[in-house]
């Protein structure tokens, strides 16, 4: 990446800035939750998986299909921790080739992560007070 990066005349920067750390990080956990467990993007994931049922709110539970060379995929793509590795990649190659579009991507999905936080925290602070 560093080569492509070069060959279209973008400097390097000496080290990524604690700010954009703090936003890759925000964006790759929102997009890797959303390619892997989101109901939306499970046609994606189908030729690899296998339903099994919902996974918490908004979210499903899959398993690998055992078909040969399936199940590797099916692994990558239902876990969102070894998506974050080419999430965070991709991320990071956007953030070089075109900082102005990828940052603003990344504040969306930046944006989209906190607001689900405050929907999970307004549901745990209702089922409190109601005695759920």
């Amino acid at each position: 990446m560093a080569t492509v990066v070069r060959l279209r005349g973008r400097p390097l920067p000496d080290r990524p800035a604690p700010s954009d750390i703090a936003l890759t990080s925000l964006a790759a956990f929102r997009l890797s939750r959303l390619l892997s467990k989101a109901a939306v993007t499970s046609p994606l994931r189908a030729p690899f998986t296998r339903y099994v049922g919902p996974q918490g709110p908004a979210e499903l539970h899959e398993e690998t299909r055992a078909d040969e060379g399936k199940d590797t995929v099916g692994e990558l793509v239902t876990c969102p921790f070894c998506m974050n590795v080419w999430v965070v990649s991709t991320l990071t190659a956007g953030q070089l080739l075109w900082p102005r579009a990828t940052r603003t991507a990344m504040g969306g999905l930046a944006a989209l992560a906190g607001a689900d936080a405050l929907h999970l925290a307004h549901a745990a602070l209702v089922d409190k007070t109601s005695g759920e």
